[in-house]
């Protein structure tokens, strides 16, 4: 199975593994809606809406390119309507949007906690929640959120404990919509990294270099393994990356490194 012709809804695609998604999708011919924030050029942060779609199309795909706020429900009903008036539908939510903010309790502004509980947990049901009906009518539905294995090890929430929250908050979201979404076989599963991969967010953990991670495309051809799987079938797991792509057939995984032969760490929430 492939994605041709499907619509994806990607939240936060405008860079990092969001793009990476997209552009994976693309090359089987999908639509993909590019639903992120960043409308103009951040000097801080590569792409845009508009430049993911270009690349999106370039790679095989169609694009929307979609400003949204992923924290205002008007705006998430307004890109929900607007991927479905330009493609019909929506086969496949990618809850990829997040924020991150790694320090203690002290260390942690209320306007760090309420933006990774508003864009996390919460823009992840309103996403959910709002491509809802849609899902429902298509032929192999799927959420897929960017999310860890549940844990309540107090060594995962001890260090920065807000973004520990809001993180497993996304997980729990997968075990609650995977058995409710079930009678009407949308399937929902969590997706996470084994290794650190290499996007602007690696800035946010101390000591970390780029040659320490993988590229965001491991983590989009295991997104695509998950989402060409029948829905029906294939729900509620919690899956990590390099698990997903052994299933597939892959063994070799250096050229997912951004230095190959350099040692790798593994992401939060992983023993």
């Amino acid at each position: 199975m492939n994605l041709k012709g499907k619509t994806l809804f990607i939240t936060g695609a405008s860079r990092g593994i969001g793009l990476a998604i997209a552009l994976r999708a693309a090359r089987d011919g999908a639509n993909v809606v590019i639903a992120a924030k960043s409308g103009v050029p951040n000097p801080k942060l590569p792409g845009t809406i508009h430049t993911a779609a270009a690349a999106v199309e370039a790679a095989g795909g169609r694009a929307l390119a979609v400003q949204m706020d992923i924290r205002d429900e008007a705006e998430v009903q307004a890109a929900v309507d607007a991927a479905v008036a330009h493609f019909g539908g929506i086969d496949i939510l990618v809850n990829n949007a997040s924020a991150i903010w790694l320090a203690g309790v002290e260390g942690t502004p209320m306007k760090r906690f309420d933006l990774m509980h508003q864009v996390n947990l919460r823009g992840t049901f309103l996403a959910t929640r709002t491509c809802l009906p849609h899902l429902r009518r298509a032929a192999n539905p799927h959420v897929l959120m960017l999310a860890p294995p549940p844990s309540l090890d107090p060594k995962w929430f001890a260090p920065h404990t807000a973004y520990t929250i809001a993180k497993m908050g996304m997980s729990l979201c997968v075990l609650g919509m995977s058995g409710e979404f079930a009678p009407h076989g949308i399937a929902v599963n969590a997706l996470w990294p084994r290794t650190v991969i290499a996007t602007a967010a690696i800035a946010m953990i101390d000591g970390v270099k780029p040659g320490q991670c993988r590229k965001p495309e491991i983590v989009a051809d295991a997104a695509h393994a998950i989402l060409t799987r029948p829905a029906r079938e294939y729900s509620g797991h919690f899956a990590l990356d390099e698990d997903v792509l052994r299933e597939t057939g892959v063994t070799d995984f250096e050229a997912y490194a951004v230095a190959p032969g350099h040692p790798l760490l593994p992401d939060l929430f992983l023993d």
